[in-house]
């Protein structure tokens, strides 16, 4: 009789016991692991071929026990130009789901066919990484940084400012607010926005700002930071760059408490949990 009622409920549940099995499983973990297109966390490398027709890019991909990579390729995006090369780098893989094991990375290394000798064209791939072939040695490419691959000479121009906010990690949509510069030593004076996004500036909230003060000296590669400082005058620079001309600083007020707030530490009665 039990072995009839099991096989009725076969046919009812899909198995005896199986309802209960299944009752706890997640839905994420159910199923098969999906491969989904993506791009490769880095590309680290580019060098050329075949006499500069055949682009060579090194690219970081998922990695693990099983399988986690199809379709590794890279393809010219649009025509090519007088002065640059669009690529993009595309593979599928499970590693958006952990129960792939896909956890870990590896170097591969993508081809890509130009019809015609790359010369001085700069390379971009997958719309933000750039490379050269100006002051590389080939047949490697130079990988360029954030701010192209010819950085702005280190002098008092916007350009040049931009690249001295990069060197101190400015946040993103940094303002500056004033600087004084003689081509071999900078301040910088700048500020970026804390409140809410908002269509009406003067609304409550919309003007909070927070900034800083950096002193910059020249160096090969740019602005070079010195020290921090928010006090007036030149003692915080001075202190740790006698050089530091005091006609650039010596006109310094002090930075406003509101765009740099000091939190001190509690004091120690304070901090004590009461008896």
């Amino acid at each position: 009789m039990a072995a009839v009622l099991c096989a009725v409920a076969v046919l009812l549940l899909g198995g005896c016991g199986t309802q209960v099995a299944d009752r706890g499983a997640s839905p994420s973990t159910a199923g098969p692991i999906p491969w989904t297109i993506a791009e490769p966390s880095e590309v680290t490398g580019a060098r050329l071929a075949d006499g500069g027709r055949t682009l060579l890019l090194d690219a970081q991909v998922p990695s693990g026990a099983h399988p986690c990579v199809r379709a590794f390729k890279a393809v010219l995006t649009d025509p090519v130009q007088k002065d640059l090369v669009r690529v993009q780098i595309s593979f599928y893989s499970p590693s958006g789901d952990r129960r792939s094991g896909c956890t870990k990375e590896r170097s591969a290394t993508a081809r890509v066919r130009l019809p015609a000798p790359l010369g001085s064209r700069k390379v971009v791939v997958d719309n933000y990484v750039q490379f050269t072939a100006e002051g590389a040695e080939p047949p490697a490419l130079r990988l360029c940084g954030k701010l192209g691959c010819t950085p702005p000479a280190t002098g008092c121009t916007d350009a040049s400012y931009d690249q001295a906010l990069m060197a101190v990690d400015a946040p993103e949509h940094t303002y500056r607010d004033s600087q004084e510069c003689d081509g071999k030593w900078l301040v910088l004076d700048f500020s970026w926005r804390t409140g809410p996004a908002c269509g009406d500036a003067s609304a409550p909230g919309c003007s909070s700002r927070l900034g800083d003060r950096w002193f910059f000296r020249a160096g090969k590669s740019g602005w070079v930071p010195v020290v921090e400082g928010v006090a007036g005058g030149c003692r915080d620079v001075q202190r740790r760059q006698p050089d530091f001309p005091a006609s650039l600083c010596k006109g310094l007020a002090p930075l406003s408490p509101s765009l740099h707030p000091s939190y001190p530490p509690a004091s120690a009665s304070a901090s004590a949990s009461p008896s």
